[in-house]
């Protein structure tokens, strides 16, 4: 197996990275690198690629490295890089190391310990001072690593420092099939040469013990039962670090016993050494503890992203997803569309990137407003967000904080229009809302899922956010919602206007449609009674009154564009009723 030992300037910084054969590593200063090197300055954030092979690496520097990559004393752009070789970048030294497969043990210790919790409570510290310096350092060496072979590199560090028995420290992993990997491991003194762990003992301690175990040797026994004893190491240790890894993940500590030790020295002679493992599973606690809260940390980012804090509440700690199982509910569903994308997106063509942040940000204000009122962000679909609420707990306020939503989306899209240079000042948005049975919850195949909602209601707040355009409002509510809001909003808060009734294409039930409207303090362009006066003009409308309809809906203001839909029809009939008029407008596309 290939090993990368970094070496840079001050010999201080020391890293190590196990390298497996078929895998690319980019080699970089950033921390999303496979292969980070922190310390070193010259390298650029991606640097170059390392392939691996089962006998050497090939290294090709990237376009957008700053500063030349060394092989052999000479600036090369590639090179291939076998067993004992190194390449330099800036101050640092990358050499490649084989690490030998070590044999499991064919004759067992003289001494083996299981250590139990309980028996280890009773064991006193040695060198508490010490100990307690090293602590301290332990919330740095967790939160400071960028990636996880920094965290084994700083950890491995830390142990070395805090039990001064230890003449090696690695971070080991048990695959399941008696094989032992070296994530990271150095020795107290390079110039000792590599270091093999003892197979028995790591399989004994991950894979059988679950705990921390102790193997004494007899100092002078023959070198060929396990390669511990060829280090003429007379004693080690393992202890679990349960999440580490995905596999089996513990601490392994090696060392030698002092000149009072003589063969057949049993625990009992060798105190301190409890006390080191006592101390090893103290770290290894916090450890696990902080990884486990980390790993759920980023999986609450990643749910934060859909669901509100009551749902997330709701999960738990253990974020128990039974809870997210489709159910059928009532819903209130929103459809919320960026008007202007497909034009932007010829005009920008050239940009695209930029064009896309724009896109995002407005997404962003959809789906931002979509949470903060309680909702579940349940898909993407091009430059369209679909949010839903109801779902995974009932609420006979669904509609109501779908609708605060949408007249949040509608402000903020306003407040961007009116400013200056504004990243979306020249998008507009358009929103469906729709109340109905639905089922709700994870949806997808054996590959796939989603958290989504999914049923009629959900293809009718889709009609009626394609509706908002034909109707030129921004806001289209069916009549299930507007009879909830009628009821629930607040005028204080939104206003509701009848804007026709129709037949969506492909449908064989008309429905009414209405608009929500910002309160008339927030949008005094259009007063109460102006929306009084259309509520009427759409009655006489839909009666076939179509006269004073005309004059009702031509009292708008000029700036209200809701009035050209039923004007638009009305004038095509020269203001004349059709006879087979039974109220409802067909409309011929989605």
């Amino acid at each position: 197996m290939l090993e990368l030992l970094m070496q840079g300037v001050p010999t201080s910084d020391v890293q190590r990275m196990l390298l497996l054969p078929g895998k690319t590593y980019a080699i970089g200063r950033d921390a999303t690198s496979n292969i980070s090197v922190p310390w070193e300055r010259l390298l650029s954030r991606r640097h170059a690629h390392l392939n691996v092979y089962p006998d050497h690496v090939q290294i090709h520097r990237l376009s957008s490295a700053r500063n030349p990559l060394f092989f052999s004393g000479e600036s090369v752009e590639s090179c291939r890089v076998e067993i004992g070789q190194h390449f330099v970048i800036g101050t640092t030294s990358f050499s490649l190391l084989e690490i030998e497969s070590a044999d499991s043990a064919v004759v067992p210790p003289v001494e083996e310990i299981a250590f139990k919790p309980q028996e280890l409570r009773k064991t006193r510290y040695q060198d508490p001072e010490n100990r307690l310096e090293v602590l301290t350092h332990l919330p740095e060496v967790i939160s400071g690593a960028a990636t996880d072979g920094e965290l084994f590199h700083r950890l491995v560090n830390l142990v070395l420092k805090g039990v001064v028995h230890a003449e090696a420290v690695a971070i080991v992993a048990a695959d399941g099939a008696a094989i032992v990997n070296m994530l990271h491991w150095d020795r107290r003194r390079e110039t000792a040469g590599a270091f093999h762990p003892s197979h028995r003992l790591v399989v004994e301690a991950l894979e059988r013990r679950h705990a921390s175990v102790l193997h004494i040797w007899e100092k002078n026994a023959p070198q060929q039962h396990d390669q511990t004893l060829i280090q003429e190491f007379d004693w080690a240790f393992c202890t679990p670090v349960p999440g580490l890894t995905t596999s089996p993940t513990g601490i392994y500590i090696a060392g030698r016993m002092g000149k009072t030790c003589v063969p057949g020295t049993t625990l009992s002679d060798a105190l301190l050494l409890e006390a080191d493992v006592k101390f090893v599973e103290l770290i290894a606690e916090i450890i696990s503890a902080v990884v486990r809260a980390r790993r759920f940390e980023r999986q609450k980012a990643g749910l934060r992203q859909f669901f509100a804090a009551p749902v997330l509440a709701a999960l738990g700690d253990e974020l128990d997803t039974t809870l997210l199982e489709p159910s059928e509910c009532d819903v209130t569903v929103m459809f919320c569309d960026l008007r202007g994308f497909s034009q932007r997106a010829e005009h920008e063509s050239e940009d695209l990137i930029g064009l896309l942040e724009r896109v995002s940000r407005a997404l962003g204000v959809m789906t931002h407003n979509i949470l903060a009122h309680g909702g579940v962000t349940g898909d993407f679909q091009g430059d369209a967000a679909l949010g839903f609420w109801g779902w995974p707990f009932p609420s006979p306020d669904a509609a109501v904080h779908a609708c605060r939503a949408a007249l949040a989306i509608r402000a903020a899209f306003s407040k961007a229009a009116a400013a200056k240079n504004h990243p979306l000042a020249d998008f507009a948005m358009g929103i469906g809302i729709a109340h109905g049975r639905a089922v709700a919850g994870k949806i997808g195949t054996a590959e796939q899922v989603k958290v989504t909602v999914f049923g009629p209601v959900v293809n009718l707040a889709s009609r009626l956010e394609s509706m908002s355009k034909q109707l030129r409002v921004p806001i289209v509510l069916d009549e299930a919602t507007a009879n909830i809001i009628r009821l629930r909003l607040p005028h204080s808060e939104g206003r509701l206007r009848r804007l026709a009734r129709v037949l969506p294409y492909g449908m064989k039930t008309p429905l009414v449609v209405s608009e929500l409207l910002p309160s008339e303090s927030e949008f005094p362009e259009l007063t109460n009674a102006h929306v009084a006066e259309y509520e009427r003009g759409v009655e006489c409308f839909i009666e076939g009154r179509w006269d004073l309809a005309y004059r009702l809906l031509h009292g708008m203001p000029a700036s209200d564009r809701a009035q050209d839909f039923l004007m638009q029809h009305i004038v095509q009939h020269n203001r004349s009723c059709p006879k087979d008029w039974t109220g409802t407008i067909c409309l011929p596309v989605k």
